[in-house]
C-alpha cells in the first residue's frame, strides 16, 4: 500500500472512485428509460485506474480518452453536472450538448476528449506532449486506451513518435479482457500488452487494476519520469468492466458468473475501504459520509440535466471550423 498518501489525498481518491461508480450506476438506470440519446459505454469496475493515474496530474497536464470516457473525465476534474447535461444532450453540457457521451471534452481541465474512434487519442496525446516539450513546460500527456486499441496502428505510431522524440507521454492500456466481444487473451499476441513497450525502448509495467495503490505507484513513477525529461512509459492496467461493451449489450460472449468474484471480493472500492480502515488511515464514518454526499450530488445532476434546455437550432452551425453557404 502507498502509505505516504495523506488522509486528505486518500479521501479525495475515494471520492473520485465513488463518484465514478455512482455516476455510471445511475446512467445504467437512466439509459433504460430512453431519454438519453446515442450510445453509452460505462466505466463501472475500472475506477481505480482513472483515480490512480489522475492523482498525479495537474490541470495543465493533458489526457485523451476513448468511448468509455466518463471515469477519465470525472477523475480529471470535469464538472459532474456539466457531464450529465452533456450526456443528455443539453445546452448546459460541457460541450453544449453537441458531444454526448463519447465526445465529452473540457480543455480547461486538460481533457482533450473522449473519442469514438478506437485508438485515436494516442496521436493527440503525442502532439500535446510535443507542445509541452517545445514550450519548456514539465507538463505531461496521458493516453487511455483499451486492449482493442492496443492493436491499432495509430497507437503504435504514437508510441514510436513519443520514443524517438523523447516525449513526456504515458500510455495507459486499460485491459478489461474484451475488445467489444473479442477476448483479449485471443486477440493480443503477447501475454501482456506492457511487453510491447520493449519494442519502442520504453519501460512497460503490468499492474492490478483492482488495486488503487498499485496503479497509483506505477503512474507516479511514469509521471515523474516524464516530467524529468526521461521520456514515455507504457502501463497496462488489468481490470474488468461490470457492464457490457455498451448499454444494451447482451454479453453472450461472456460467462456472467465471472463477475461475481470481481464484485464481491476484488472490487476496487471495497478493497480501498478495507485496506485504509484496517491500516488506521481512514475511518469508516469518513467514507460513509462521502458515499452520502456523492449520492446526493449525482441525484442533483440528473434532476438538473433533465430540466435543462436543449441547444437551439441556431447552435447547429456554431463552433465549426468552416461555415458553408
Amino acid at each position: 500500500m502507498t502509505t505516504h498518501l495523506s488522509a486528505e489525498q486518500l479521501l479525495h481518491a475515494y471520492r473520485v472512485m465513488r463518484t465514478i461508480r455512482v455516476f455510471e450506476e445511475r446512467l445504467h438506470i437512466e439509459f433504460a428509460t430512453g431519454e438519453i440519446p446515442g450510445f453509452v459505454h460505462l466505466y463501472a469496475g475500472e475506477e481505480a485506474s482513472a483515480a490512480g493515474v489522475m492523482a498525479h496530474l495537474r490541470d495543465d497536464d493533458c489526457i485523451s480518452s476513448n468511448h468509455r470516457g466518463h471515469g477519465h473525465c470525472i477523475a480529471k476534474g470535469v464538472d459532474v453536472h456539466g457531464m450529465m447535461a452533456e450526456i443528455y444532450g443539453k445546452k448546459t453540457g460541457v460541450c453544449q450538448g453537441k458531444g454526448g457521451s463519447m465526445h465529452i471534452a473540457d480543455l480547461s481541465k486538460g481533457m482533450l476528449g473522449a473519442n469514438g474512434i478506437v485508438g485515436a487519442g494516442a496521436p493527440l496525446v503525442a502532439g500535446a506532449a510535443l507542445a509541452a516539450k517545445l514550450k519548456g513546460s514539465d507538463a505531461v500527456a496521458v493516453a487511455f486506451f483499451g486492449d482493442g486499441a492496443s492493436n491499432e496502428g495509430a497507437v503504435f505510431e504514437a508510441m514510436n513518435l513519443a520514443a524517438i522524440m523523447n516525449l513526456p507521454c504515458i500510455f495507459v492500456a486499460e485491459n478489461n479482457g474484451y475488445a467489444e466481444a473479442t477476448a483479449s487473451n485471443w486477440s493480443v499476441a503477447c501475454d501482456h500488452i506492457a511487453d510491447r513497450a520493449a519494442g519502442f525502448g520504453m519501460p512497460g509495467v503490468t499492474v492490478d487494476g483492482f488495486d488503487f495503490f498499485a496503479v497509483h505507484e506505477a503512474a507516479g513513477a511514469a509521471v515523474a519520469r516524464a516530467r524529468a525529461g526521461e521520456g514515455p512509459s507504457l502501463i497496462e492496467v488489468k481490470l474488468t468492466r461490470y457492464y457490457g461493451h455498451f448499454e444494451g449489450d447482451a454479453q453472450t460472449y461472456r460467462d456472467m458468473g465471472e463477475l461475481k468474484e470481481m464484485r464481491e471480493v476484488r472490487d476496487c472500492l471495497k478493497q480501498f475501504r478495507e485496506r485504509t480502515i484496517a491500516a488506521g488511515l481512514l475511518d469508516a464514518s469518513q467514507l460513509d459520509d462521502i458515499d452520502g454526499e456523492v449520492e446526493r450530488q449525482i441525484e442533483d445532476s440528473v434532476i438538473k440535466a433533465k430540466s435543462d434546455p436543449k441547444p437551439p437550432a441556431a447552435d447547429l452551425l456554431a463552433d465549426v471550423y468552416v461555415s458553408y453557404p
